[in-house]
């Protein structure tokens, strides 16, 4: 990876963007795609899409989701400690001791996740974390201290861990899911760029919000640009580590390559064109089954606008949802690969039906 790509990557997975919240983390991937596109628009609640061949008639979509999960300031007590409520998928479970960052008008607050000391509890007697139970303490003494920080119900909370490299090998950090995607493309549109590279149809870079809560971001884009194509990226479990059942999560491993997903949601033909992609080209990759959905924003472009030809590309993750998401740098670069390739060998009009 260029030394660019890499500073860019670091900053961007650093900086929060949590469900809702997005905004700056927009402002910091357009700017980096300014350049590589021909123009770019915002929508109501965030998207940020970037265009190359504008006036092309025939409508391609790369796509990622820009949001990580978090929590809301929820309930204060009169003695100062803070209960939430989720954004997103967020796991009570990794919270206890890790440090946290409450956004206010007035900056960042420090706290942390507070639990008793194992001397003072019946450890025979522990049951997990849950929403009710996990609490921030921000170091103030009543529910009016709080509020001078300006904290409030609705304050938005988000880790504080930042990104690392683990054995020069993995990328390791809080928002990987999926902040990285949207690193990918970004880096696609770079390559086409710098490539020289002359598309046949209309390429929509798409960095939806409010993944986490729903598709609720790739829903709206997708009625707005009506594509005729769209391809996502976004992660998926790597199933080696310990914990994971193989029988029902599939075999897939960081390192192995991009992993492709057969599953009602993903067109068909478009699924093949990417998997003789990857053989023509030399890029590894790993299969994937889905069931009723992908659970991604695949599901969203798909069953839009009387239907769009849809395909998943996902990048193997450890450790989903917690603050040490972790992925294989090869992956990464296999991934954009992919996702350039084949859209080399789209062509303008691209009928994907089964039989006409």
């Amino acid at each position: 990876m260029r030394q660019e790509s890499f500073d860019f990557l670091q900053k961007y997975l650093n900086n929060p963007s949590p469900t809702g919240f997005e905004k700056e983390g927009q402002k910091l991937w357009l700017d980096y795609i300014r350049s590589y596109i021909d123009e770019y628009f915002v929508d109501t609640y965030g998207t940020v899409v970037g265009v190359v061949n504008p006036e092309a008639s025939y409508k391609v979509v790369i796509e990622a989701h820009a949001d990580e999960i978090s929590y809301f300031v929820n309930y204060i007590t009169k003695e100062g400690f803070i209960y939430l409520r989720k954004n997103g998928g967020s796991d009570p479970l990794v919270a206890p001791s890790k440090r946290v960052n409450i956004h206010t008008k007035n900056g960042l607050v420090k706290a942390v996740f507070g639990w008793p000391a194992i001397h003072v509890r019946k450890v025979e007697q522990d049951k997990a974390p849950s929403i009710e139970t996990v609490f921030l303490d921000c170091g103030a003494a009543s529910r009016e201290e709080v509020e001078e920080m300006g904290i409030h119900v609705g304050s938005v909370v988000t880790f504080e861990d930042e990104f690392s490299v683990l054995n020069d090998r993995f990328y390791v950090g809080r928002a990987l899911d999926n902040r990285v995607g949207g690193f990918m493309i970004a880096e696609v549109a770079r390559m086409l760029k710098e490539n020289d590279k002359k598309l046949p149809f209309g390429l929509y870079i798409v960095n939806a919000v409010q993944e986490e809560i729903g598709l609720r971001g790739a829903e709206m884009i997708a009625h707005r640009i009506k594509p005729d194509v769209a391809i996502v990226t976004d992660v998926i479990h790597d199933t080696q580590a310990p914990m994971y059942e193989k029988k029902t999560s599939g075999d897939l491993h960081c390192g192995k390559g991009p992993v492709v997903t057969y599953g009602p949601a993903v067109q068909n033909n478009l699924r093949d064109l990417i998997i003789e992609t990857a053989l023509s080209a030399e890029i590894p990759f790993q299969r994937a089954a889905a069931t009723r959905a992908t659970g991604t924003d695949t599901d969203a472009f798909a069953y839009s606008n009387a239907g769009v030809a849809s395909a998943l590309i996902s990048l193997p993750l450890r450790y989903m949802h917690t603050t040490v998401e972790t992925v294989h740098k090869d992956d990464v670069e296999n991934v954009t690969r992919l996702i350039y390739e084949t859209l080399l060998r789209i062509e303008d009009g691209h009928d994907f039906r089964y039989f006409s």
